[in-house]
């Protein structure tokens, strides 16, 4: 498989036509409400959920002879997901019943649709809730990462979500992914800003209209604003790799300890804003770190990959659970085990060989998505 680097470059003629689709009026026939703003405000995910979402759209075309395993760990993850919660896959109609083998018939139901990738947090609805039974799904105009990849069916998706959730859909006018959006519920967001505010997204928009249509589309009073980095990842440093809201008030820290990796000074800065920083009811954040392996199992898919996503922090979770990676480097795994099952001890923590996926640079957090209750 070639790196996600190169395949940017294979794919330049095909991202600009899906431009074009991603700016187009959504699923047809769905009722757009653009104009309506601060009506709700995105739950944290850790409140009770109606039900999961998977993208089952690995392809050739993109992961070449890796296909079938990345198929495999989806369905690890649907399969462990459906043990605790609800789970609706969306899937090619060539291929429902290679869906339906992989990730099982146990409280999973299966969608049709055309899809270009995998990454479901990215291409999936935003929901937000009123509190009073109301659902909004927030489309944030999915762009394939600033014209990176072919994107023409997944920009479609979000609609299709919302139609699937009977959610009201609405509409931004800003360009982004769900793996860009960190929040606690409670009126606090976590943003990088080399992925939101970017010229490859936004380039007309200002930080502060960025800040301002976030705050009102997901029901902020306050962003903490990381630096992340542009240019190292497909996704320009999606915060969901980074930092994460444990419940209101306490964050976990990706924190990079091989000194060779871009990442080594991006994470330490990070945890310096983090500690500095307060919330949007002025509460100082309790930081926990959790450190990437510096000795993952040396796999086919890992091996000679600059793009090989091992990080503990692109966990999800889920109804009793978190869905989290494991390695193969038992130190660092049984770390990320501990720190995990302490800091959520509601619920079990479920670790699952997700190399095939990491290898084109995601986790389970960015192949999965949710419905909250409301």
């Amino acid at each position: 498989m070639p790196t996600r680097r190169t395949f940017i470059k294979q794919v330049s003629v095909a991202a600009g036509l899906g431009a074009v689709a991603s700016m187009g009026l959504g699923f047809a026939g769905l009722p757009v409400r653009a104009a309506d703003k601060g009506n709700g405000y995105m739950p944290d995910e850790g409140d009770k959920h109606q039900r999961a979402f998977i993208a089952f759209g690995a392809q050739a075309a993109i992961w070449e002879d890796f296909t079938p395993h990345v198929q495999d760990a989806l369905g690890r993850i649907a399969r462990s997901i459906a043990e605790y919660e609800p789970v609706t896959v969306f899937c090619r109609q060539s291929e429902r019943r290679l869906a339906e083998a992989k990730c099982g018939s146990h409280n999973t139901t299966f969608v049709i649709t055309e899809l270009d990738d995998i990454w479901m947090r990215d291409i999936g609805a935003n929901f937000v809730v009123d509190g009073n039974g109301g659902l909004g799904a927030v489309d944030f105009n999915f762009n394939g990462w600033g014209n990176k990849q072919q994107h023409a069916d997944d920009a479609q998706l979000a609609a299709q979500v919302a139609e699937n959730a009977k959610a009201d859909y609405l509409r931004s006018e800003l360009v982004g992914e769900g793996g860009g959006i960190e929040v606690d519920g409670h009126g606090t967001g976590i943003m990088t800003e080399s992925s939101w505010i970017n010229r490859n997204r936004n380039p007309d928009w200002t930080k502060a209209e960025v800040e301002a249509e976030l705050k009102e589309r997901l029901g902020l009073r306050k962003i903490i604003w990381l630096p992340g980095i542009k240019g190292k990842d497909i996704t320009d440093a999606h915060v969901d790799f980074y930092a994460r809201f444990v419940k209101p008030g306490v964050v976990i820290a990706n924190l990079d300890n091989d000194p060779e990796s871009y990442d080594y000074k991006v994470t330490r800065a990070h945890l310096q804003i983090l500690e500095n920083a307060t919330d949007a009811d002025g509460r100082k954040l309790q930081v926990h770190t959790v450190s990437p392996p510096l000795n993952p199992r040396n796999s086919r898919f890992s091996k000679d990959n600059k793009d090989f996503a091992a990080g503990y922090i692109n966990y999800f979770v889920i109804n009793g659970a978190i869905i989290a990676a494991q390695f193969g480097d038992e130190e660092a795994d049984a770390k990320a085990f501990d720190l995990l099952s302490e800091l959520y001890p509601d619920r079990k923590v479920v670790q699952l060989d997700i190399d095939a996926i990491s290898a084109g640079g995601g986790g389970i957090h960015c192949v999965t998505s949710h419905q909250p209750m409301v």
